[in-house]
């Protein structure tokens, strides 16, 4: 009896707890786990609820979907590895899954200008713009007002202070300080002085704000900046036949899903129009197109060459810095270690900036001090950009392979060395037969890497040169220095060259991703077979 007494005691010590004791349960620890989930659980549902609101309802399933899986994984005893790994995989879905999966879907679709919204918010778009003043309403006092750079009016109706914008109709706005009719504090929107408008004045007399969410009650528009008049639209929408009819002309515009405009039966198209499913239009314009296709081919190969040299020139000579000062005869060789990756210290896109200042034609560093004041084109002429665009990539990336290499070089076995050093290699014999394999070994993923980021080396490009020389029979505002990446910002229209083409350059980053995972993927494949190999 007393040996069975002894094992079940001993059985029931060592068998492991199957949940938390009270102790542990109300510990500092757990209030703080409980903290930290209602922060999350908080923005979690903040963001479930702004994807309701919307009707996101994509983000809206993900979201919930996340929120409530996090919960479970940080709530439950069972879940112990998936307590360190969900914070990555959170991360991993929303910036890069999501990121990817978002990009595919727009180079499917003719999103950019012109076709920002969809067919209901286009429609209701073209409702507010094709307006006529309204004779005999009342007149308000108006302050135009701006957040976010976007511009909205304020209107004083009655004892009450409106604000609104294009897109939100107005609110009645509390705290409002005013002499009078003169708005002196809007809470949340800068006052802006008439006088300062400048060129942005157009886009106050075109503004309209809805009275409310219906178009039908009139919208307010300004033709001074400081009365606000009442409008009302001159068309109107039958939402079951998607087709808008101009009151003035009685002619009717229908939504045609194959060029997603309001078209009418003669051909005419209102200005605003709205994303459908263009297929694989986008991809064939990249390579149909001779507005693109043409550069596109010219910056495919210049991107190809400038990562692979960039990875070369890079490689040799922070390899060659790394072989001297690996050398133990060498005096001083912290110091020099430590000049060697002051480059690298500096942020690259400022080392960008400042050498396009060195290389100024006129003023710069470079023709004034080496070239005795002589006015070298470095980043006008076609062929000294490139070059200047490799030199100055040269001085931003060696550090980065001299740092790699002496890592690898220390890591080297000197047995190895010594033994083909009594079998009388010589000093080029051993780099070539020794060490060199042993290196590319260790380093080759690393240079894989260095190609794939000089392939979308984005910053360098942007800040050096933006892309120029421009090429001369381009129609879009593409250059000679520009990559593959920076020529997809062009013809996106964010660098403001160009009309916004949304699909088209999300189209092209596939392409660029298709490419780099390519050649990645060969290479790495590659570097398999040369270590199997040793």
């Amino acid at each position: 009896m007393s040996v069975k007494t002894d094992q079940t005691s001993r059985s029931t010590k060592n068998k492991p707890a199957t949940g938390d004791s009270p102790a542990t349960m109300w510990s500092a620890g757990f209030f703080i786990k409980l903290f930290l989930m209602a922060l999350v659980n908080a923005l979690g549902v903040y963001i479930i609820v702004s994807a309701y609101t919307s009707q996101s309802w994509i983000i809206f399933g993900a979201s919930l979907t996340i929120l409530l899986l996090v919960d479970y994984v940080y709530f439950s005893p069972r879940t112990l590895a998936l307590k360190y790994m969900a914070p990555g995989l959170v991360f991993l879905l929303i910036f890069q899954v999501f990121v990817m999966g978002y990009t595919g879907y727009i180079a499917f679709t003719n999103y950019g200008d012109r076709h920002l919204l969809d067919k209901d918010s286009a429609a209701q778009s073209l409702l507010r713009q094709r307006v006529d003043r309204v004779e005999g309403t009342a007149e308000y006092p108006l302050t135009i007002v701006e957040s976010n750079g976007e511009f909205g009016f304020a209107i004083i109706d009655g004892d009450d202070v409106k604000v609104g914008t294009a897109k939100e109709p107005f609110q009645k706005v509390e705290g409002v300080k005013r002499a009078g009719n003169i708005l002196t504090e809007v809470p949340g929107w800068e006052i802006v002085n008439v006088g300062k408008l400048g060129e942005r004045q157009a886009e106050v007399i075109a503004l309209r704000v809805p009275l409310t969410d219906d178009p039908k009650d009139g919208l307010i528009g300004t033709q001074n900046a400081s009365t606000g008049y009442v409008f009302e639209s001159t068309m109107t929408f039958d939402k079951e036949n998607y087709s808008l009819t101009d009151l003035k002309t009685g002619k009717v515009y229908t939504a045609d899903d194959t060029v997603g405009f309001y078209v009418a039966e003669d051909g005419e198209r209102l200005d605003t129009g709205y994303q459908i499913w263009v297929g694989l239009d986008n991809f064939k314009r990249a390579f149909s197109d001779s507005r693109y296709s043409t550069p596109f081919f010219k910056v495919l190969l210049w991107t190809v060459a400038f990562a692979f040299l960039s990875v070369i020139t890079t490689f040799l000579l922070g390899m060659i810095l790394a072989l001297v000062m690996n050398d133990s005869r060498m005096g001083g060789r912290k110091i020099y270690r430590t000049l060697m990756l002051m480059p690298y210290a500096f942020p690259a896109f400022m080392s960008a900036f400042l050498f396009a200042g060195m290389l100024n034609a006129k003023y710069g560093f470079f023709n004034q001090v080496f070239f005795g004041g002589a006015e070298i084109p470095w980043l006008t002429d076609p062929w000294l950009a490139k070059g200047a665009v490799l030199f100055v990539n040269l001085w931003m990336g060696f550090p980065y392979m001299f740092l790699i290499c002496t890592g690898a070089l220390q890591s080297i076995p000197s047995e190895l060395n010594e033994a083909a050093k009594i079998d009388g290699a010589t000093g080029f014999q051993i780099w070539r037969y020794v060490t060199m394999p042993q290196l590319m070994i260790q380093v080759s993923p690393l240079l894989i890497a260095s190609f794939a980021f000089n392939f979308n080396n984005f910053n360098l490009i942007y800040m050096l040169t933006n892309g120029g020389p421009a090429f001369k029979d381009a129609s879009v505002p593409v250059g000679h220095t520009d990559i593959l990446i920076s020529m997809v910002y062009s013809v996106a229209g964010l660098s403001g060259k160009a009309a916004r083409d949304y699909g088209l350059a999300s189209a092209m980053s596939i392409m660029i991703f298709i490419i780099v995972g390519t050649v990645s993927m060969i290479s790495f494949k590659r570097s398999k077979s040369i270590e199997g190999a040793q």
